[in-house]
């Protein structure tokens, strides 16, 4: 994985932590979650205050994320809003995260002046048995804390000053207006500053899980679809009267799903021709054919002429595999007749030729699933899905490693909006 961090293709775009007061900070609130204090002098983290570095020294991943559920968070800064999320069990963390960010943003303002926030991002649940304790987080609730207790001192000069303002002789009262004074001091004026965050209750929506390897839930309004590993446990079993269970081994079955739910763009002329989709999933699956094929081969600096030179060397293996020629085939039929008959496509050769619809709520977390029935296409994978792109990375040769290292960073990592936009429909 080191490669992976050189390129930032990993822990990429994290907050670098270096300040004395800022690191000092970040140890209480590690000390109100139970853990030592760090010896470290800088330290990167991500929006929810997760750094790479500190799970290394506490040996501890999840130190966030305890049982997969229940995220705990810690906020030095509102720039934090911005960053990515690097660590979590839950792909909604990050949106999650981003609402309570942009909900609170002049209590973050303010409370960061002076203080550390942290918490966590509280389930209906404690630990993750079985599908119905999926099922049964249905919204989520921030519960934030301060080490020096800002908010609580807040919440107390609050109701001194309304005390002040409506008992006549509370003026009069020296110890009260002392301890106004002092409780300033810290808060500042609580007319202009807001110390204590307004929304703390989200709703937990579509989201894909890691819990039992791997699961989607996707929440309309009259049902709940499960998407996952049929020995799951509670699989089918939950509330069978109001969840379509689906299992991720069914192609025909998901395919369905996201079609009737309008959260597929089926292939057509308009989109495909511009958008090179097809082209990249042909390029992609050479690539993974040289890859399988001559394992040892050095694949630095080959070109496009190189790439044509080894399809016609190797017809008969590309034919045997059969995807090539049926992206050709697509291809042609498109230009043709503006479209495809999905219905003659095999169940698992139609997730080659649809993305998400770009305007649906649902769009990335579709293209998250997309990308596991197409697992060669490691540009998707990186993109929409880096937890199954990062356990696939770990089963490759170091000289494919490098490989698909120098495509992302020629690919992507030079204008990501550009790529999502023109492949994807997405910003």
């Amino acid at each position: 994985m080191d490669l992976l961090y050189e390129n930032e293709l990993i822990y990429g775009r994290l907050l670098n932590v270096d300040h004395p007061h800022l690191i000092e900070r970040y140890n209480r609130a590690l000390a109100a979650f139970g853990f030592a204090a760090t010896q470290l002098s800088a330290f990167n983290i991500d929006r929810t205050g997760f750094s790479p570095e500190i799970a290394a020294e506490l040996k501890d991943p999840s130190y966030l994320d305890p049982n997969g559920v229940n995220r705990r968070f810690i906020i030095l800064t509102p720039a934090q809003a911005d960053l990515p999320v690097v660590h979590t069990q839950f792909s909604n963390t990050s949106q999650l995260m981003y609402e309570f960010f942009s909900n609170n943003a002049r209590a973050i303002n303010a409370l960061t002046i002076k203080d550390v926030i942290y918490g966590e991002i509280e389930d209906s649940v404690s630990v993750v048995n079985d599908i119905e304790d999926l099922l049964s987080i249905n919204q989520v609730e921030f519960r934030v804390l301060s080490a020096e207790n800002v908010m609580g001192q807040a919440a107390e000069l609050r109701l001194l000053v309304d005390r002040l303002q409506n008992e006549p002789d509370a003026w009069r009262d020296d110890a009260m207006i002392t301890r106004m004074v002092s409780l300033a001091k810290v808060t500042g004026d609580i007319r202009e500053n807001s110390l204590v965050p307004d929304k703390v209750i989200f709703r937990h929506r579509a989201y894909w899980t890691s819990h039992f390897g791997g699961t989607y839930v996707f929440v309309d309004d009259n049902t709940t679809t499960v998407i996952g590993d049929p020995s799951a446990p509670g699989f089918r079993r939950s509330r069978p009267w109001q969840v379509n269970y689906i299992s991720i081994r069914d192609a025909e079955a998901v395919f369905q799903f996201l079609a009737t739910s309008s959260r597929l763009e089926l292939p057509r002329a308009s989109w495909i021709e511009q958008s090179g989709y097809l082209e990249n999933r042909g390029e992609m699956v050479i690539r993974h054919l040289i890859q399988t094929l001559e394992p040892d081969r050095d694949l630095r600096n080959i070109d496009h002429i190189w790439l044509q030179t080894w399809i016609h060397a190797n017809a008969a293996s590309i034919n045997h595999d059969g995807i090539w020629p049926f992206l050709n085939a697509a291809k042609r039929e498109i230009s043709q007749t503006g479209q495809l008959n999905m219905a003659e496509i095999e169940p698992k050769r139609r997730f080659l030729v649809v993305r998400a619809a770009p305007r649906h709520a649902d769009a990335w977390l579709v293209n998250q699933l997309i990308s596991d029935f197409v697992p060669f296409d490691f540009l998707a994978r990186y993109v929409f899905n880096k937890p199954g792109f990062y356990a696939d990375y770990q089963t490759w040769n170091p000289a494919y490693q490098e490989h698909v290292v120098d495509i992302l960073k020629a690919k992507y990592l030079k204008d990501k909006e550009g790529l999502r936009k023109k492949m994807y429909g997405l910003s």
